[in-house]
């Protein structure tokens, strides 16, 4: 698939590039995405949750009341699930959510991803730039010039770039990303990607080994 390249103004550079095949051209596995979603999600949880349970409690171990013949459960002490104040059964503890997925299977996964935006055409690629100073408003006009306002937008850049970082930091719908750091739930939760030309070499350098 060829692409023009565009410059931030929105206006064609009169060049073009070929994606990949191999990386935007792939039959997408859902299998392997929602496996790697899974994973990013699962990655993103705290897991420090914390109830306590009947042992964990501080009160009383003195029975309140005779074994059979009260009109209820038997509960022994104070701190038993069935009276209000006490243990929870079978609560939360703290642990940890993530776990294992191979590099070939994340890989797949986000040649997956980036075929569906292919086939979506849900890819723009532009010139390198970069702002002189992290201001809003320019970047605001990228994406205009760009016709991306108001859609989920993810910028793919080749490097840390803090002014466009931080013009962009406070729109809700637009996101920066390294290339190095692409995943395949960033790519599949925008409406369109934005990747610059050194970007793109970067993807195929990363996903080509």
């Amino acid at each position: 698939m060829e692409l023009n390249v565009l410059k931030i103004n929105g206006q064609e550079t009169g060049r073009k590039v070929t994606l990949n095949d191999e990386i935007f051209g792939i039959e997408p596995n859902d299998h392997v995405l929602y496996l790697d979603v899974k994973q990013y999600l699962a990655n993103q949880r705290q897991g420090n949750a914390k109830a306590k349970e009947r042992s964990e409690h501080t009160g009383s171990t003195r029975k309140l009341g005779r074994q059979k013949g009260g009109g209820g459960a038997r509960h022994g002490d104070i701190n038993s699930p069935l009276l209000k104040g006490g243990g929870r059964v079978f609560g939360p503890k703290p642990r940890d959510y993530r776990f294992k997925l191979n590099k070939k299977v994340k890989e797949l996964a986000r040649k997956s991803a980036l075929s569906y935006k292919a086939l979506e055409e849900a890819i723009i690629i532009v010139e390198d730039f970069t702002l002189d100073a992290p201001k809003t408003k320019d970047f605001v006009n990228i994406a205009k010039n760009l016709k991306v306002e108001g859609r989920k937008s993810l910028f793919v850049l080749p490097e840390l770039n803090k002014n466009v970082y931080l013009s962009a930091r406070n729109l809700k719908r637009s996101e920066i990303i390294l290339a190095s750091s692409l995943n395949s739930y960033k790519v599949l939760n925008a409406d369109v990607i934005v990747v610059t030309e050194k970007s793109l070499g970067t993807i195929d350098e990363i996903l080509s080994k």
